[in-house]
């Protein structure tokens, strides 16, 4: 079993999706509630801030695989956290304005010590941003008995910690998400939860640099949890979808890297935004189709009223037989016959109207003349 697993990681292929897709997943962990939070933006400041703590971390120790490069880089990521909510603090700068205060400077720092004092070490901006996951598997290192990428080791493990850590304060992070004034007064500890999951997203950050570079880190975090937002209405199935969606990138990024020559890192994000777009256009509340089924359903539903307002002016008169036929539909209410035959199908399949002994006039049934004495004379029903 365990050869057979073995033989089945070793293929570079695999290797490369496999941590692709451990890395959305993880990200996509954390990144559910910090988009619920709206605090997606401070993912980007952590992923390039920590360029200076691993600068810092290599200078100290002079080795690039020790692991005070991931201690120096967990730290300034904290250290992006803290600044960020002490600008905050003044209530003189908006959170969007700190985080932009604070993190060019941590990153500007590291470029400029990484080019003055490390410039000889495979050490830089494009290195920890950008990565190269095509390369992951060759490092390898001992797991459970197995040979994995030593990446791919790091991020099986931090998946787990960020899986305990969600699970173990699931109904804190769900609360503090939506409403901290209540999650504080009910004795959650709002503050202290937005704490531990910004100490996991900086973890996760530090751990996926190695792996695929800062920047896909940055649209795992988003665009998988995005999607979920998109095609789901409860945190559980959100994180479900972004789960899915994550792997899917990863596999169908690394496609089309291969079909089309590309980097495999941008492909997989390129991919996991063009799901998000998928998700916008069919998501069953928030998407663009549905949008405008709910807007056409809303202009029927008005020309409807407008349809029983008139059969219900000239009922029970001399000239009902005469004006709640059709071609007299087109003449008072100004309607194309297309249009007439819609809105008459419309208020049929509602059971608005009904056709008269003729079979060609129209009637207001109960439900229709309910309907139309409930509504206001902007349409919107009386009391609701």
């Amino acid at each position: 079993m365990i050869g057979a697993l073995q033989g089945w990681i070793d293929d570079p292929t695999v290797a490369t999706v496999v941590l692709g897709a451990v890395v959305g997943m993880a990200a996509t962990v954390v990144g559910t509630f910090l988009l619920l939070r709206k605090s997606t933006m401070l993912t980007d400041a952590i992923g390039h801030s920590v360029l200076f703590g691993i600068v810092v971390g290599f200078l100290v120790v002079g080795d690039l695989h020790h692991p005070a490069l991931t201690v120096g880089a967990a730290l300034a990521g904290l250290l992006t956290v803290a600044g960020t909510r002490a600008l905050e603090a003044t209530g003189r700068v908006r959170s969007d304005a700190a985080i932009g205060l604070v993190f060019p400077l941590l990153f500007a720092l590291g470029v400029l010590l990484a080019g003055r004092y490390a410039g000889d070490a495979h050490l830089d901006a494009d290195a920890v941003l950008v990565g190269e996951i095509g390369f992951a598997w060759i490092d390898v290192a001992p797991f459970f008995g197995l040979e994995l990428p030593r990446a791919l080791r790091t991020m099986l493990v931090v998946l787990a910690l960020d899986a305990v850590l969600v699970a173990s304060l699931w109904k804190e992070l769900k609360v503090g998400a939506f409403d901290p004034g209540f999650a504080a007064a009910v004795g959650l500890a709002p503050g202290a939860v937005a704490t531990a999951l910004l100490a996991a997203t900086s973890l996760t950050a530090v751990a996926a640099f190695d792996a695929v570079g800062a920047v896909l880190f940055v649209a795992f975090v988003v665009a998988p949890p995005a999607a979920g937002l998109l095609l789901a209405n409860r945190v559980g199935t959100m994180l479900v979808i972004g789960l899915f969606v994550s792997v899917a990138a990863a596999i169908g990024g690394y496609a089309a890297a291969l079909a089309y020559d590309l980097a495999i890192a941008p492909a997989m994000a390129l991919v996991a935004g063009a799901l998000v777009a998928g998700a916008l256009l069919v998501g069953p509340r928030h998407g663009l189709v549905a949008h405008l089924v709910r807007s056409r359903t809303r202009g029927l539903d008005l020309d409807a009223r407008a349809l029983l307002v008139h059969l219900a002016t000239h009922a029970e008169a001399e000239a009902e037989a005469r004006e709640n036929t059709r071609p007299a539909l087109r003449e008072h209410l100004g309607w194309r016959s297309a249009k007439v035959e819609r809105v008459v199908r419309h208020a049929l399949d509602g059971g608005f109207v009904e056709r008269g002994r003729a079979g060609e006039g129209l009637r207001p049934t109960g439900r229709g003349r309910a309907w139309i004495e409930e509504a206001g004379p902007d349409g919107e029903t009386r009391g609701g």
